[in-house]
């Protein structure tokens, strides 16, 4: 967020703990991309913050909230609380447990690999709308078709970016048939390592398709450890979801710190991974 909006929704944020009873005095910024992760004190509660239009808030607060019931591995609400989403001044916020880390510690890929299973078997259960996962390719091939929002894109790369989407992402939609809900985007950043073990967060990409595209997004050593993979289907996923984090390093408005080199490097890894991998994006 830009610094102006940044001040507004650590506002918004800490008015509505205050009126929902919380003692929130300040603000510690967590993460701040397209939403701001915020932990209010001295209550100890984790709050997003995202623009009104982010309706999805809704979702993921459905989605959570059931997976918690279900006793899946997430993120749990603030419970001191209603769970729902909160509106103030241009802003939706949803208050949530925060969780203190396990310093210096990284999720070992067989847990890693169980809490998955666990999740997906939490998720085959809920009948919820969300997009088909070739959705949410299509809009990584769209964005890198559109010069204006991706000006610095180089001729060659962005023609081998749209090939890659386009080719992969028909080839594993046919594979991978209608699949189940997913995550969407279970990488180490929505892991938390804590007391109770790897907790799932951010639920806002949730959408259908194979398991291997979910295991795409974490270590490789997790897919070792998760039963039932089908190994063509999860190489194929790789380096789709290499293709597509890649197509949003090059997203003019993109906000991660670093994003224009680690689009270059995925660049190259992406041309790499065709090579090494026989497959032709051209048909």
């Amino acid at each position: 967020m830009q610094a102006s909006e940044a001040r507004r929704a650590v506002a918004a944020a800490l008015s509505i703990a205050r009126s929902l009873g919380l003692t929130a005095d300040e603000a510690i910024a967590l993460n701040d991309s397209n939403k701001l992760t915020l932990r209010l004190l001295p209550c100890d509660v984790l709050a997003r913050v995202a623009p009104a239009a982010h309706q999805v808030a809704r979702f993921e607060v459905e989605v959570a909230q059931r997976l918690a019931e279900a006793g899946r591995p997430v993120a749990a609400l603030e419970p001191r609380v209603e769970p729902r989403v909160h509106e103030r001044d241009g802003f939706v916020v949803t208050l949530w447990t925060y969780y203190e880390p396990v310093v210096l510690r990284e999720v070992p890929p067989a847990d890693y690999a169980d809490a998955l299973r666990r999740l997906h078997t939490g998720m085959r259960g809920l009948d919820l709308p969300a997009p088909h996962f070739t959705d949410r390719v299509e809009q990584a091939r769209r964005l890198v078709a559109d010069r204006d929002r991706t000006p610095a894109l180089a001729d060659a790369d962005r023609e081998l970016l749209g090939d890659a989407l386009r080719s992969l992402g028909r080839a594993i939609g046919e594979r991978g048939g209608a699949g189940q809900l997913l995550h969407g985007e279970p990488h180490p950043g929505n892991v938390l390592s804590t007391e109770n073990g790897p907790l799932f967060i951010d639920f806002e990409t949730c959408c259908h398709g194979p398991v291997e595209f979910d295991l795409a997004h974490a270590p490789e050593e997790v897919g070792e450890h998760y039963p039932g993979v089908d190994r063509d289907l999860l190489r194929e996923c790789r380096i789709l979801v290499l293709a597509m984090i890649t197509a949003w390093r090059w997203d003019r408005d993109d906000q991660l710190p670093g994003g224009r080199r680690l689009g270059i490097e995925w660049l190259g890894r992406l041309r790499s991974a065709l090579d090494r991998n026989g497959l032709d994006t051209h048909g």
